[in-house]
């Protein structure tokens, strides 16, 4: 019989009503979820835009059609990720459906693009939100950079002291953005002509011919609005009963709101004839048309600028918990499983902050230099989900499995031509930077797992281990001087072992008869050896002596430091513990222990007594 004795601790109670009110309804998913697509609002007919603006006003004639387009696939997907719902309730999206039904590679493909998808949200929604200032306050465009990274910096210091964001919280901005945006539309339609006219200088192109490729550009960076359409898919668990059917409902409300959003700016871009200024977004000149240039035009603004913040930090939310599952699966650094005292994924958060202020600073804060790049890794997690989607409805065959598999397989190809089409329009524009991203993720993922299962070999995990028998230790503790924090060591290593050594290493040119002498007169009851270290260095020497002479045995070495009590006195010790515990890492197996002494508090007389005396 094993002496194991279990505890079990009680927990509170809590009724499933109480708990399933905590939980997302319609309108709270929609808020918490679905601000990536909402936000997309604000750039995505701005690339349309921009891209037609090069046909002049023939070009910018084609902005509706291009929209409806998208809208269109917007509803496919939306039917889609309805039928992903259904199949996998316990959330997860691409990387779910991938991971079960097409294989460990292909799931890390969908993990990258999922990685990949975050990382730009946060750098083009604080880039967008910093668009929408300056076109409401020009002056602060020169300083566009700086404030993206202010940003930046604040939303990743709030997110590693573990704020957490509440979707009811989250409800009052989306909907005065939504109110906002559909009043600009209302408004817009009922007047003949613009309120106001956005003043600046118009955007210089290259003047070209409508065409087929043309029109295929468009589409792609207009495809950049489609982004976030997947969040509500990958959180079901936190909707309430019957979590599937709500979720669904939200997926469809997201789909109504953005498609109807999107059409209703790109019907005003053609009545007002806009075309692209520098230094203001298009959404601005559309609202600064509808509503003028008053109280209203500021109210767009900022609400714009405030739900593209919330946008970004949503991210802050889905990748730590994203590379936790990739951690958890031996594909990313344990570390990233580890939650802080806060109960944050701290070095999720601060890969996140760290890339998307990379893509910041090379971007120079311009949101449709970054546009192109967010549609692809998108799209790529589409068309793998929708792949898995048609895998899953043929294994399992149930009602309907034909209408269902059918419906996926058409989204898929009109995703992977959409990701093809977006790929080879804005390769040259920096997607080459996605295309080389997404398989050097998976690569690293790839060489982690393969670590992890040699580390797992060689531990012989799953296997039963020997049982575990006394051995005969040595402890040796490195002396520099007859002291408290030697005295302190030889305690530690008196209570891990029987056998224990006090080592010195006598620098060159040093008599040993001193600390000998001040040895004898302290009298600790442990042998005490004396090195040369013949210009080798503390580190090395003690190294060699314990390589040579404790072969075949187990060694542990005490290391004794000193911690000053106040945080600037602790510039002061030389650190020379660190090189020694490095080295001793490096070059033996010795277990190390190392003992610190807090200098500063009272020390009872009687153990501090001086060497030589009585």
């Amino acid at each position: 019989m094993t002496n194991t004795l279990l505890i079990r601790t009680p927990r509170p109670g809590r009724s499933s009503g109480t708990a399933d009110r905590r939980k997302l309804s319609v309108s709270t998913g929609l808020a918490g979820l679905s601000l990536d697509a909402m936000a997309s609002v604000s750039y995505g007919p701005e690339a349309i835009v921009l891209v037609l603006a090069v046909a002049g006003g023939a070009g910018l004639g084609f902005t509706l059609p291009v929209t409806l387009a998208i809208a269109a696939l917007l509803a496919v997907l939306v039917a889609s990720y309805r039928q992903l719902i259904a199949a996998y309730p316990n959330g997860g999206g691409a990387y779910a459906v991938a991971r079960a039904r097409l294989g460990h590679r292909t799931g890390l493909v969908a993990a990258a693009s999922l990685v990949v998808d975050y990382v730009l949200n946060v750098a083009v929604s604080i880039a967008a939100g910093v668009a929408a200032l300056t076109s409401a306050f020009p002056a602060l465009l020169p300083y566009a950079v700086w404030i993206c990274l202010a940003v930046l910096v604040g939303v990743t210091a709030l997110n590693l002291r573990g704020i957490a964001s509440s979707a009811r919280a989250f409800m009052i901005p989306t909907a005065v953005f939504v109110v906002g945006i559909f009043t600009v539309i209302i408004a817009g339609l009922l007047r003949s002509e613009p309120l106001s006219v956005a003043e600046g200088t118009a955007v210089a192109v290259n003047v070209q011919t409508v065409g087929v490729l043309l029109l295929l550009k468009a589409f792609a960076s207009g495809c950049a609005a489609l982004t976030g359409v997947e969040a509500i898919a990958n959180a079901v668990p936190s909707f309430r009963e019957p979590r599937v059917r709500t979720a669904q409902r939200a997926e469809v409300a997201l789909g109504i709101l953005l498609g109807t959003m999107l059409i209703g700016l790109a019907v005003l871009i053609g009545k007002f004839a806009l075309h692209p200024v520098e230094g203001t977004t298009v959404l601005s000149q559309l609202t600064e048309a509808s509503l003028g240039h008053g109280i209203g035009y500021y109210v767009v603004q900022f609400a714009t600028v405030v739900l593209l913040a919330l946008a970004a930090n949503t991210s802050y939310g889905g990748l730590p918990t994203l590379m936790r599952l990739l951690a958890d699966d031996n594909c990313l650094p344990h570390r990233f499983a580890l939650r802080s005292s806060r109960q944050v994924y701290r070095h999720g958060v601060l890969t996140l902050g760290v890339f998307a202020g990379i893509l910041l600073i090379g971007s120079r804060g311009n949101m449709n230099t970054l546009v192109p790049l967010f549609a692809i890794g998108v799209f790529v997690g589409f068309t793998i989900a929708q792949v898995g989607l048609v895998r899953h409805w043929r294994v399992t065959r149930g009602t309907g499995w034909r209408w269902r598999a059918a419906l996926n397989g058409f989204g898929a190809t009109l995703t992977a031509v959409a990701a093809l089409v977006t790929t080879a329009m804005k390769f040259t524009e920096g997607a080459w930077l996605i295309v080389v991203a997404l398989p050097l993720l998976v690569f690293l993922m790839e060489r982690v797992r393969a670590a992890y299962s040699a580390i797992g070999g060689s531990l012989h995990l799953g296997e039963v281990p020997a049982v575990p028998a006394a051995n005969g230790t040595v402890v040796v503790v490195p002396v520099a001087e007859v002291s408290a924090l030697s005295r302190e060591a030889i305690e530690t290593a008196l209570s891990l072992g029987s056998d224990v050594v006090a080592v010195r290493v006598c620098p060159v040119g040093e008599s040993p008869r001193a600390f000998t002498k001040a040895w004898e007169a302290w009298h600790p009851g442990v042998p005490l050896v004396l090195l040369d270290d013949a210009d080798a260095g503390l580190a090395p020497t003690l190294t060699r002596y314990v390589t040579e002479t404790f072969e075949g045995r187990r060694v542990v070495v005490v290391i004794g430091e000193v911690e000053p009590g106040t945080a600037w006195q602790r510039i002061l010790p030389n650190r020379r513990g660190d090189e020694l515990d490095r080295a001793l890492r490096r070059e033996t197996d010795a277990v190390i222990c190392r003992v610190r002494l807090r200098v500063g508090r009272s020390v009872p007389e009687d153990r501090t007594r001086r060497v030589g005396t009585p």
